[in-house]
């Protein structure tokens, strides 16, 4: 039963109270004092406290309450204040409401008033713990990671990418070849990483080649080496990536751009660790573990008959695929703040442009974002306009897509109570914002 912790020297308000609240199945604990309220809050399991903001007979100044008010605060920061008051002085019901106060009511106060934002704050705070325990589960699961796994200092915060960096993990010892997809900049090389760090092995050499970076004359080349003479320019033997990736791992990255004859020579050293240099017989021996990564739709290149469709399959035994950035929102701002390295801060206007960009380049784009701030101002903190992103106005909303109760308070939970940060989450002007919260009964 949800219990709320009445605080007043009025003997009738309880009693008004305990009446009103047990209508509704509400447990009321009552406090005559300060102190008993405070001893009661230690012992009991509380939801909402409704405290006066004077104790003292003929006192109307408010510094009683506001004293015990900023002392409740302070031990339980969460735990939501309703203030009572039969002198009601506009000044300090402002100050105490940007202060965290939930309400602020004059007596006699109006039942029905009284009991919606009761209800409202009894809701919101069961949503805010449930949230909060989701989110302790997920602190909980990327603690576990870190313990067990070298992430290689990735940073992430989003369920997306943690399902992706903890599959990476599991799959690392696994003697298989691993096709990472996803698009340009959105980090697949660094889950390339953590395979490698995690893998059996991590000890040998770590060895990439950007398929994408190279003539397709002189890709087989890299991947296989070549005998001196066997093309123009090879005035000497020189070893490729498979020989300088033997007993460690080699990373093929933008694989789709392999030409049709160096996907039959890799086809065979999956199959068989065996391999010829250009331009020589000899068959050589390798172990290598293989992960390829691509931006290409690999299915659609089969289909057109530019990539065979038996390689795919080999390289594929494990696929893992890196969301955009766009579909890991929660990953925006700590990557952000990864970058910035504590140099600067940013404004709360930069973190909204920063959540309200579409990030087509993904990681990499906002890297070099915040690279471009860091070297253009010198303020302490970091405005929207340094960012130098595009503008992208959200789309206007029609009646039917305006966002819930659920889309608002994850928003606010998001944007840590920010109601501009929030509000640029939601594509939402500040004042549209407030109108949903007073329209759907949610604390500011």
């Amino acid at each position: 039963m949800r219990t709320i912790l009445v605080i007043d020297d009025n003997h009738a308000v309880h009693v008004a109270l305990d009446v009103l609240f047990s209508l509704a199945d509400l447990r009321v604990l009552s406090a005559e004092s300060p102190d008993e309220g405070l001893q009661l809050l230690e012992r009991e399991t509380i939801d909402l406290v409704i405290q006066d903001m004077n104790f003292t007979a003929d006192t109307t100044s408010g510094e009683e309450g506001i004293a015990l008010f900023r002392t409740i605060r302070d031990r339980f920061p969460d735990l939501p204040i309703i203030l009572l008051t039969a002198w009601t002085r506009l000044e300090s019901a402002v100050a105490l409401v940007k202060a965290g106060a939930a309400d602020y009511l004059g007596k006699p106060w109006d039942d029905h008033k009284l009991m919606t934002t009761v209800t409202n704050l009894l809701e919101l705070g069961e949503a805010n713990r449930a949230l909060a325990q989701h989110r302790d589960g997920e602190r909980r699961r990327r603690q576990e990671l870190e313990r067990q796994y070298d992430l290689r200092g990735v940073v992430f915060a989003d369920p997306a990418s943690e399902r992706v960096v903890s599959l990476a993990c599991h799959v690392a010892r696994a003697d298989v070849p691993v096709l990472i997809a996803g698009p340009n900049g959105a980090g697949k090389e660094r889950i390339a990483e953590i395979i490698q760090a995690n893998s059996s092995v991590r000890e040998g050499p770590y060895v990439t080649l950007n398929c994408g970076a190279l003539p397709s004359e002189l890709i087989e080349a890299e991947l296989f080496g070549a005998e001196a003479g066997a093309y123009t320019g090879a005035n000497k033997a020189r070893e490729g990536k498979f020989e300088a990736a033997d007993g460690g791992t080699l990373l093929l990255d933008e694989i789709g751009n392999l030409p049709p004859a160096g996907q039959m020579k890799l086809l065979r050293v999956l199959e068989t660790g065996r391999f010829q240099r250009l331009g020589s017989n000899r068959e050589r021996q390798v172990k290598v573990r293989v992960i390829a990564a691509t931006n290409a739709d690999i299915p659609a290149m089969i289909r057109a008959g530019t990539f065979r469709e038996d390689l795919y399959y080999r390289l594929n035994v494990i696929e893992l695929r890196v969301p955009p950035l766009a579909e890991r929102r929660a990953d925006i701002l700590p990557l952000a703040e990864h970058f910035l390295e504590g140099r600067r801060r940013l404004s709360d206007a930069a973190r909204g442009a920063l959540l309200r960009h579409a990030w087509p380049g993904n990681v990499r784009e906002m890297k070099n974002a915040i690279q471009r701030a860091l070297l253009l101002g010198s303020a302490d903190v970091i405005d929207a306009e340094e960012l130098g992103l595009a503008a992208s106005p959200p789309a206007p909303r029609t009646h039917d897509s305006e966002p819930d109760r659920d889309a608002i308070e994850a928003a606010l939970q998001r944007a840590g109570g920010v109601m501009s940060q929030a509000a640029a989450d939601l594509g939402l002007s500040r004042q549209a914002l407030y109108r949903r919260l007073d329209k759907l009964g949610i604390a500011r």
